[in-house]
């Protein structure tokens, strides 16, 4: 197991080159990128930042649940910090397991999971030059703070 904050691209194949084993006979990648819009709002890019201990131990903790639960250890997590433009890999998870339903249930699980509980910020820049915080689940923040004020969502 491994967790990386980067400031450069994420390689892809050697994420999945770390977890391959001989006794792994599922490989999964999932790779998490910007996209073009949000909420109807045209996106050009997004800035990642993160309390880098905290977040790095939140995920190691993660990979150790998921490793538990799944019955492997081969998962590798790499999340881009920086400023991202549209279709930038953002994150991404490689796990390798013995079969396909425990690689693809540890990664669905590692990815749920560190967006519900690790800290990692977002703030999107959009085509008319403004910039906004949203949440890991994808609300805007500003949104999602009203919401719970007002008591009504």
């Amino acid at each position: 197991m491994r967790v990386a904050l980067v400031t450069q691209p994420i390689d892809l194949a050697a994420l999945v080159a770390e977890v391959v084993h001989p006794g792994t006979g599922a490989t999964t990648l999932f790779v998490g990128t910007v996209r073009d819009q949000h909420e109807g709002r045209a996106v050009t890019g997004i800035d990642y930042e993160a309390y880098e201990p905290m977040a790095i131990r939140e995920c190691e903790t993660i990979c150790a649940e998921a490793a538990e639960r799944f019955g492997t250890d081969r998962i590798v997590i790499a999340h881009r910090l920086g400023t991202l433009g549209v279709t930038e890999a953002s994150i991404a998870i490689a796990v390798a397991a013995p079969r396909r339903v425990a690689a693809l249930d540890a990664q669905r699980y590692v990815i749920e999971a560190i967006k519900a509980r690790v800290p990692i910020f977002k703030r999107e820049h959009y085509v008319d030059g403004t910039r906004a915080w949203v949440d890991n689940r994808g609300g805007s923040v500003a949104a999602a703070a009203s919401a719970s004020v007002g008591g009504s969502a």
